[in-house]
């Protein structure tokens, strides 16, 4: 028997579109009781986080759905998976624009 009590479905064009630095645009597409979010980030080309991103308070994973994500060290080409594990640091940027999946498991 099909069960969807509790699915939520979201369209990463209907989600409201947030400047989290120049030329870098977050959407929240879910969030859960205990804290973790799912997001679709847009990277402009020659955008970048103008501070060091830092995970503290838990891992980040990273969906490269278009376009070529940088770390601040390596290029991820589409298709790519990337686990940052909790006390990681990186410099998130794109040279010639992005898309990406974010998905932090613990809040």
């Amino acid at each position: 028997m099909i069960n969807l009590e509790g699915v939520v479905a979201a369209h990463w064009q209907s989600a409201p579109s947030l400047n989290l630095f120049p030329g870098v645009h977050i959407r929240l597409l879910w969030g859960g009781e205990s804290g973790a979010k799912a997001y679709y980030l847009e990277f402009d080309a020659g955008s970048t986080f103008t501070t060091l991103d830092v995970h503290t308070s838990g891992p980040e994973e990273v969906f490269v759905v278009s376009g070529i994500y940088n770390d601040g060290v390596n290029d991820y080409p589409a298709g790519s998976f990337i686990h940052n594990p909790m006390g990681s640091a990186h410099l998130p940027q794109s040279k010639d624009g992005c898309a990406i999946f974010l998905f932090l498991p613990e809040g």
